[in-house]
Formats: structure tokens, C-alpha cells, sequence
């Protein structure tokens, strides 16, 4: 995974298609995906944390699948949908190289 920018209103990384992180068809394993919005969803968690806290833990994540991704990199942007004193929700889109929205994450963290 590879981190592109980052601030409290849009975190955007990337990850390599390789063959280990495939299922048998050829296809990134939904796991690598929903790791990959995990770490950018609690990135931008952690930039969007009240004072006083001391960091952040995925509390609940819903994922919804749409296509799969074969080659290229997939391509995340994590932004917040709310920033509370006691739970960060943030939202995962994940792209591939052509643009396609591939999986949406949605996520809650809890504030440390």
C-alpha cells in the first residue's frame, strides 16, 4: 500500500495488484480490499481525531463488492461523514486504474 496524500478531508492511497493478494481466479481477494480501506479509513480517522484522544480502532465496516479488480492497482479515497467526540465515520471508495468504482467501504472508528 502506497499513501498519495492525505489531510482531515480526504485520505488517497494505492495497492499493486499482485498474485498473492489474489484469489484463485486471478482476482484480488476481497480481504486485500477491505484491509486497504481499513488502513485509509483509519488514517483519515486518526487526522480527524478530537483533541485529547489518543488514537482510534475499527468499531464496525460494511463493505459492498461490485466489480473485480485483475491487474493495475485499486486506487482508495477515504473521507469522513461524521466526526464525533466518541466515533469517526468514515466512507472508502475503491477504484480501479479505469475509473470503476470496484467496493465501498463505510466504516465507524472509535475515538481512543
Amino acid at each position: 500500500m502506497e499513501f498519495l496524500s492525505a489531510s482531515p478531508h480526504e485520505v488517497r492511497a494505492q495497492l499493486a495488484w499482485d498474485e498473492s493478494l489474489c484469489t484463485a481466479g486471478g482476482a484480488l481477494h476481497g480481504g486485500a480490499l477491505m484491509g486497504l480501506a481499513d488502513n485509509v479509513g483509519g488514517f483519515c480517522a486518526f487526522l480527524n481525531l478530537p483533541e485529547g484522544a489518543n488514537g482510534t480502532a475499527t468499531i464496525e465496516s460494511k463493505t459492498n463488492f461490485f466489480a473485480a479488480v485483475r491487474s493495475g492497482h485499486v486506487h482508495a479515497v477515504a473521507r469522513p461523514l461524521h466526526t464525533g467526540k466518541r466515533t469517526i465515520v468514515v466512507d472508502t471508495e475503491l477504484y480501479d486504474d479505469a475509473g470503476k468504482l470496484v467496493a465501498r467501504v463505510t466504516q465507524t472508528q472509535a475515538v481512543l
